[in-house]
């Protein structure tokens, strides 16, 4: 009679991305979503304003890539906050990673939108936005890129 030790197997695969990979895919679609809104609601933003923060000349394309990047940038960090502080750990459902997501949309929009933005674009170019500058359009795009961050962010890093 043979004798054999039961060893315990763990059979699950992890089909997840790695945090800053779903932050990255966040950011990459909410930007896009964004970066639509925003072209069709203030395209002078996306054409003048953003390419204008780099001292370079009016172009809708530079625009859309420096708007993609801080996308892309955004949604990583985004990640590595929940994944630093523990909290996207604490937040269990979709649902709820979607509203901390909608959060962080509206904490951009109040810092880097309304303060920061219009501050560095007065700096280099001879626009002058207010300071701050609170623009509803903006507030509202700022909030549907949080969610889909969010919302990408649960489904891809789980």
């Amino acid at each position: 009679m043979a004798s054999g030790t039961a060893t315990p197997t763990d059979t699950r695969t992890q089909t997840g991305l790695e945090p800053w990979q779903a932050g990255l895919a966040g950011g990459l679609a909410g930007g896009l979503t964004f970066g639509v809104m925003m072209t069709m609601q203030m395209e002078m933003i996306v054409e003048m304003a953003i390419p204008g923060m780099y001292g370079l000349g009016p172009s809708l394309a530079v625009g859309w890539a420096i708007h993609m990047f801080h996308s892309v940038v955004l949604g990583v960090v985004f990640a590595l906050v929940l994944q630093t502080t523990g909290v996207g750990d604490r937040l269990g459902s979709n649902l709820t990673i979607a509203v901390a997501g909608l959060a962080y949309g509206v904490v951009l929009w109040v810092v880097l939108a309304s303060f920061v933005m219009p501050a560095w674009v007065g700096a280099m170019t001879e626009m002058a936005p207010p300071v701050p500058d609170w623009n509803g359009q903006s507030l509202m795009g700022h909030a549907v890129y949080g969610v889909i961050l969010g919302l990408l962010y649960a489904l891809l890093a789980r």
